[in-house]
């Protein structure tokens, strides 16, 4: 039972079993079993929107109000001291899961990639393995300890890794949103994983894939096909491209964001063709060439995945084998086989190093058996006289014992 009287020390010793006082976030309760007259003293109190609720201690054991005050202070110079270390701007740390929620709101509204994927990753794993601490108080222990038990649960490292993609990516936001510093980023380290084999499309593959595009309902997608296919540009880039950026004299296309960052992309003449037409029916001489289709929202398509999906059953292929990004392998693997130096594709492919562009040449080493034939010599020409020791190699020999 509760008495509404002031909380103080002769107020706490009048009081009957059972009874107690709250006030200021401060409870004295007189215990009815145990030592006579026994009082236990707890807080509740909210500090920065987090709820501290614990028992600070008996009177028998030598607790007293005055260390329960202490406590709330303790928790509230604890706080004000925490509010030091926040980012500029911010008053309040946020929770792991208070983040998650806007990061993923945000990333929504921005038209942001693999938001399906972040989204189970955040929710599914992140979120209930991290849960409502604090964001910027997550430790390298922390996560390495999430890795390993996800591993001994019998998932993949593939799959973990997607997961810390997505951790390091919400980390790499808060950073940028000022809703922690980027020293309290912890360390994120993926474990290596075995790379997979490059996918690429025959010539007829490419012709049927071409074909299946062209007749599909959507017209951007065989514009988007022949992107992939003639210039071995990412998914991402080729949906971004913008009119005033293509130079037709040149056959040159400026890419301001790229994954390496910014970089000219030449293109073939058939491409150059099919967007001059392209930009003369649409009657837009600098916008988006994959604008969004529905009223309400400016700006570019963020995926032609579903359209491509069709284009990839009509042709009568495999959905787990092609993918939009297999068109990057096709064109890149098309100019190794052709024989051009791998520094000239590196330019085209936009890769940021050149042992990226060096996977690529054991997908077909038709070029690298032309170049080891130019060491080849016939067998008749090694003769027991290349191998005879002259005489004073023989003295050397003989000196050296």
């Amino acid at each position: 039972m509760s008495v509404k009287i002031p909380l103080s020390r002769k107020s706490i010793r009048v009081l009957r079993k059972g009874e107690q006082i709250t006030e200021k976030g401060i409870k004295a309760e007189k215990l009815e079993d145990g030592v006579e007259g026994d009082v236990k003293f707890s807080i509740n109190i909210m500090v920065d929107g987090e709820r501290h609720h614990r028992i600070i201690g008996k009177a028998s054991e030598g607790v007293t109000l005055t260390q329960a005050q202490k406590a709330i202070e303790m928790l509230r110079t604890r706080a004000r001291e925490e509010r030091l270390d926040l980012p500029k701007g911010r008053k309040v740390a946020m929770s792991f899961a208070e983040a998650a929620v806007t990061y993923l709101d945000r990333l929504v509204q921005s038209g942001g990639k693999s938001i399906d994927d972040k989204r189970r990753h955040l929710e599914r794993r992140l979120v209930p393995y991290f849960g409502k601490g604090r964001l910027d108080s997550v430790t390298d222990l922390q996560v390495e300890q999430y890795v390993q038990s996800r591993i001994a649960e019998g998932f993949k490292r593939a799959t973990v890794n997607r997961e810390l993609s997505t951790l390091s990516h919400f980390f790499n936001r808060a950073i940028n949103w000022k809703w922690m510093k980027r020293d309290d980023k912890p360390q994120i380290v993926k474990s290596a994983e075995p790379r997979k084999p490059i996918t690429v499309l025959t010539d007829i593959e490419a012709g049927l894939l071409m074909q299946a595009a062209m007749d599909d309902v959507d017209p951007a997608l065989a514009l988007f096909v022949a992107f992939g296919l003639n210039t071995a540009m990412r998914h991402s880039e080729i949906l971004k491209v913008r009119y005033e950026h293509i130079d037709f004299d040149s056959r040159r296309i400026f890419i301001p964001e790229a994954k390496a960052g910014e970089r000219e992309q030449v293109i073939t003449p058939t491409l150059a063709s099919l967007l001059a037409n392209r930009q003369q029916s649409s009657g837009d001489q600098k916008g988006w060439v994959f604008p969004v289709l529905w009223s309400g929202r400016v700006g570019h398509r963020i995926t032609m995945g579903k359209q491509f999906k069709r284009a990839v059953l009509r042709a009568g292929l495999s959905c787990e084998r092609v993918t939009p990004h297999v068109m990057r392998h096709t064109a890149i693997t098309n100019l190794v086989r052709a024989g051009v130096d791998l520094p000239t594709i590196q330019k085209i492919s936009g890769h940021k190093t050149y042992a990226m562009v060096l996977r690529y040449t054991h997908v077909h080493g038709a070029h690298l058996d032309k170049a080891i034939s130019h060491l080849d010599r016939p067998s008749a020409s090694i003769t027991q006289k290349l191998h005879r020791v002259e005489p004073l190699a023989e003295a050397f020999v003989a000196l050296c014992g």
